[in-house]
């Protein structure tokens, strides 16, 4: 058999050419009931024509014979005539009845499905495919037709088909829900399946429905979201970076091009006085990269006074205490050993004893927002006259402990504890009108060699070497109990 449209040789069996597509229309057997309302429409013509023929012998009474022969001749004739007039009528109804059923029965969607899955099965998805297409003419409403055309390109691996045709229920647009959900997930099925992320990161970016976008926003990479608009602030920001799904985000806060080598974020970023360019792109866990964003932020803060202190540096032979004026909103911390004060330092918290010899001192105020004043340094040098060692006073101390049964011996054993105890001068402190006194802490080490402080404070008495134990009177205030 030739195909009618395009002359193509086809093989037996097959109803779509290969070469253009055309369908070839067979007409086929006539229904049961069609066949056999023809053949009892041919029978009743029959029995007439028979009929008819048994009356041409008889004639009226009083006409001629060769009358009767004539007239009988013509009406013969003219029967004959209509009898093949209305045969040829009721044939070409039946044959247009006929017809009509088959194209009917032949354009139904069930139909055209039917037939699809038969040439699927055989493994002809060429003829299947086409009687989808064919189908999806005439029912282009229907987006099963679409999906199971895109199920035999799969089949046959040409996933850029399948994906094509996926594409045409999304592109309508008025497909059910339920269809345009089913179409994302067989697109991005195939896409993961080939490891082609970026396809899929492109495809939900152009996607304006943000429900389906949700359920795969595993695969979208979007730019980090920034938790502060850029702008002017007099405060302190705890700038926040956010992403839509899990992965990392790169970033740089002078205004350069961020790469994978760049700062990754993992806490607020505190953005102090100051002008910064923070940009910033996020890569998810498929290796997509994002878009980047860049905002810029100016931090104007107040900058807080330095701290006053009372007592000016220079050469002092009393104990003296230390004392800070503190300013609302901000804590003051300090240091001795030469290093600039930070929030990390020794808070100040109450008046200093000033140190034996010669100390510097720095003091800063840092404000709540974290903005730190200059440093206000003094140099105190204090030189007790008449007074024992302070290496004196600690030995007289952990003499006196042995003799109190506080110690089991100058090594520093003792009964409640398996470690040893040390002592070692603090400062100098008067007690009261002019009672001054070395402090001594008192030290643990349980055998690791690690010494911690206890919380007993000692005293011994500068010039007596008296020892007595720091306590608080009523008030208070500072007093020496005795040991």
């Amino acid at each position: 058999m030739k195909c009618p449209n395009c002359g193509n040789e086809l093989e037996e069996g097959h109803l779509i050419c290969e070469q253009c597509g055309e369908e070839i229309q067979i007409v086929p057997d006539f229904e049961p009931e069609i066949e056999n309302s023809i053949t009892e429409t041919l029978s009743t013509l029959a029995a007439l024509q028979e009929g008819e023929d048994a009356g041409e012998g008889t004639t009226d009474a009083g006409e001629s014979p060769e009358e009767d022969l004539s007239g009988l001749e013509e009406d013969s004739e003219r029967s004959r005539k209509l009898w093949v007039a209305a045969s040829v009528l009721i044939l070409l109804a039946v044959a247009v009845i006929s017809y009509g059923v088959y194209v009917y029965h032949t354009g139904t969607i069930d139909y055209q499905i039917d037939r699809a899955r038969e040439y699927a099965a055989e493994g002809s998805y060429t003829e299947a495919i086409a009687c989808l297409e064919s189908a999806y003419e005439d029912y282009p409403d229907v987006a099963k037709l679409l999906f199971m055309e895109a199920d035999y390109y799969y089949l046959q691996n040409d996933n850029v088909m399948a994906v094509q045709v996926l594409y045409r229920i999304i592109e309508r647009g008025d497909f059910p829900r339920e269809d345009l959900e089913e179409a994302y997930d067989k697109i991005i099925t195939i896409y993961a399946n080939q490891g082609m992320y970026s396809e899929i990161n492109e495809m939900l970016r152009s996607c304006s429905d943000q429900e389906i976008v949700n359920m795969f926003q595993s695969y979208l990479a979007l730019a980090p979201e920034f938790s502060y608009v850029e702008g002017s602030y007099d405060e302190v920001l705890p700038l926040k970076l956010s992403s839509n799904t899990a992965g990392t985000i790169y970033y740089t806060m002078d205004g350069t091009k961020p790469t994978r080598d760049s700062m990754i974020y993992t806490a607020p970023i505190f953005l102090e006085s100051g002008e910064y360019t923070v940009s910033a792109f996020f890569v998810n866990d498929y290796g997509i990269e994002s878009d980047i964003v860049s905002k810029t932020y100016t931090i104007s803060l107040l900058v807080p006074s330095a701290p006053e202190i009372e007592l000016y540096s220079g050469e002092y032979t009393e104990p003296t205490m230390i004392t800070v004026d503190a300013i609302e909103g901000c804590k003051i911390y300090y240091t001795t050993d030469e290093s600039e004060p930070t929030a990390d330092s020794v808070p100040y918290t109450g008046p200093i004893p000033m140190p034996l010899g010669k100390t510097l001192f720095k003091f800063v105020n840092i404000s709540e927002d974290g903005i730190s004043s200059e440093i206000t340094t003094r140099t105190y040098t204090l030189t007790l006259r008449d007074a024992i060692p302070a290496s004196q006073a600690v030995s007289g101390l952990i003499t006196r402990l042995v003799e109190t049964g506080y110690l089991e011996d100058t090594v520093g054993h003792n009964s409640r504890q398996s470690g040893i105890l040390s002592y070692r001068f603090s400062s100098v402190l008067r007690i009261g009108e002019s009672d001054d006194y070395y402090t001594i802490n008192e030290y643990y080490d349980d055998g690791t060699g690690i010494q911690n402080r206890t919380d007993k404070v000692f005293l011994v008495n500068i010039h007596t070497g008296e020892a007595a134990r720091l306590g608080y009177d009523d008030n208070g205030e500072f007093m020496a109990v005795i040991i």
